[in-house]
């Protein structure tokens, strides 16, 4: 504990990505437990500009979010330790490295500060502290897997240089198919024209209303959920069922690169695996066959509590997930 014996500390987690920032509030009581108090919903997600995450603009809105929940928790303490989770940390996190650790120390006492890429505060949202790789599957994908000594990322690439098996990559194939049965190519598959005509308007338009987009990933996953609705009707469309087939190799592949042991666990997080059977299905094949001492298990909780954690551990000095320039960043 870093207050006095029997004192509790307040940690803060925070969870900044495209959707916007949350930021959640536990107390880590004197027997070393931690209670969740709740967390909030920021107005808008946090900018970036030519040098990185704007870190004035993540501190204006996390401030006062705190504040609001510390005073709804009744709390009588400064903040012991922050963990602030964020999309890009890795190579957008160097003005927050710079000035989060003043800004917060000023503004709510804090005194430890960890930067996360989002994908170690979604390792530690799934897994905890325990060995084992994490597959964060959504628009794009990228898994994140430690033995406890030091972590290996995979994937996360983007769409054009990776994100295998992700929702852009699922739904880019899709897309490709509804073009070869437009053409009358082979590999096409009518029911996938049939899908993207309703959602996109006529083939030959979807080139003007796809390339010019800066959100092209983000258009391209939202046709995943077509294909695996295709691949789950009955009878089942066989090139539907085929991309989910090989998304789920793509997927399992990412798993097994990121494990450090062949005998940890294997969690998925993330809102792809929502697709259900279609996807899961085969993914839980594929990871059976090339994992198969490997347990995979449900992810215990979200990103923000994995922040949350990662905080509670800096407070009570018994992080246990080791520190890394990019991944990791301990101030």
């Amino acid at each position: 504990m870093t207050e006095a014996a029997g004192t509790p500390s307040w940690v803060l987690g925070v969870d900044s990505g495209g959707s916007g920032l949350r930021v959640g509030l536990g107390r880590l009581a004197a027997d070393g437990g931690l209670e969740q108090h709740g967390g909030l919903d920021c107005a808008e997600p946090v900018r970036t500009g030519s040098h990185g995450i704007d870190a004035g603009h993540l501190t204006e809105q996390l401030v006062p979010a705190a504040r609001a929940l510390l005073a709804r928790a009744g709390a009588d303490a400064p903040v012991a330790a922050v963990c602030v989770g964020a999309a890009g940390m890795a190579t957008l996190g160097v003005q927050l490295r710079a000035e989060l650790p003043r800004a917060l120390a000023e503004a709510l006492g804090v005194r430890r500060l960890a930067l996360a890429a989002d994908a170690v505060t979604g390792y530690a949202g799934a897994l905890g502290e325990r060995p084992g790789a994490v597959v964060a599957g959504g628009t794009g994908l990228i898994a994140v897997g430690t033995d406890l000594r030091e972590w290996r990322r995979v994937d996360g690439w983007g769409h054009l240089l990776g994100d295998c098996g992700g929702g852009s990559w699922i739904g880019q194939a899709g897309l490709e198919a509804a073009m070869r049965a437009h053409d009358g190519r082979v590999g096409g598959s009518t029911a996938l024209l049939a899908r993207a005509v309703e959602v996109f308007g006529p083939p030959e338009s979807l080139p003007g209303r796809l390339y010019p987009r800066t959100d092209r990933p983000a258009m391209l996953a939202s046709f995943a959920p077509e294909v695996a609705g295709c691949a789950d009707a009955r009878p089942p469309d066989e090139v539907a069922v085929a991309i989910l087939q090989a998304a789920a190799g793509e997927i399992a592949a990412t798993a097994v690169a990121a494990c450090l042991a062949d005998d940890g666990e294997v969690a998925l997080t993330g809102g792809l695996f929502r697709m259900g059977e279609p996807l899961l299905g085969p993914l839980r094949a594929e990871l059976a066959r090339r994992l198969p001492r490997a347990a995979m298990v449900p992810a215990a909780g979200s990103p923000l509590d994995g922040a949350v954690r990662i905080a509670a551990g800096l407070a009570a000095g018994s992080l246990r997930l080791p520190a890394h320039p990019a991944l990791l960043h301990l101030c």
